[in-house]
């Protein structure tokens, strides 16, 4: 197979074309009007279905169904009763910072808006994560993820209330957790184990984060240690599928 020289290494290869050749009509209307979207700017309104079906003959079920993959992969975006162009994607690293360091690098505005903060005594499961007995107090910590207000995630952090007892009284719930127990508790992290998985949300955090609840999220989870090794923090965060990838750098690891 010759590989077309002019193609982003990005993109699937030959354009996503089989090997036999026969495309389905939706996948080539759908890469007509994602070749489209390259040339117009963030915030560009979209024809309408049917202005689209007269312009690429096609029926508007064909269409709709491009315009369904362009919205979940993030290329489009509802505005009011309309579509229009999304922006590039949010860029998170993988690394042991905050949610707010991450965007605020992007030049875009980060913020949270609280969901409960609660404290209960520990269950088993998470008291073996976060190196507890069973039965230990804990925070709760639920926030919706904003970014320019826009509402991009939902973040679910425990923390033993023995690490940071006045928690609920001098924590900013609208500021970086990172930054409060860095600044006013002198805690730093040190190391964390993450996962990252694709799930559907609940239909509770579908209606927190304001998607359809068959929009694909990326779910991570993480268990983060002090300097000192102690485990700090459990966090689960779920981030839109259609906003936001994620970054690292990988090197060699030492045998």
């Amino acid at each position: 197979m010759d590989y077309p020289l002019e193609q982003d290494p990005g993109a699937p290869v030959r354009g996503g074309v089989p090997e036999h050749g026969r495309v389905p009509k939706y996948y080539a209307v759908k890469a007509r009007i994602s070749a489209l979207l390259d040339t117009w700017e963030s915030g560009t309104p979209l024809p309408t279905e049917r202005e689209l079906a007269a312009r690429y003959e096609v029926a508007r079920e064909t269409v709709r169904q491009a315009l369904r993959e362009l919205l979940l992969e993030g290329r489009l975006r509802r505005q009011g009763r309309g579509t229009v162009v999304a922006g590039p994607k949010l860029e998170q690293p993988l690394s042991l910072g905050s949610y707010t360091e991450g965007v605020r690098r992007q030049g875009h505005r980060p913020g949270r808006s609280l969901i409960g903060l609660d404290r209960f005594p520990c269950p088993a499961a998470l008291a073996a994560e976060l190196g507890l007995a069973e039965g230990e107090a804990v925070w709760h910590l639920e926030r919706v993820l904003l970014a320019d207000d826009e509402r991009v995630g939902l973040e679910s952090t425990y923390v033993p209330v023995a690490r940071v007892p006045d928690l609920e009284r001098d924590f900013d719930p609208d500021s970086s957790f990172y930054a409060y127990l860095r600044e006013r508790l002198g805690i730093g992290f040190g190391t964390a184990e993450e996962r990252i998985e694709t799930v559907l949300a609940s239909p509770r955090e579908a209606l927190l984060i304001g998607t359809p609840p068959a929009l694909p999220m990326l779910l991570l989870h993480r268990v983060s240690r002090d300097t000192a090794g102690r485990r700090l923090e459990r966090v689960r965060t779920l981030y839109r599928g259609d906003r936001f990838s994620f970054t690292t750098r990988l090197s060699e690891a030492a045998e």
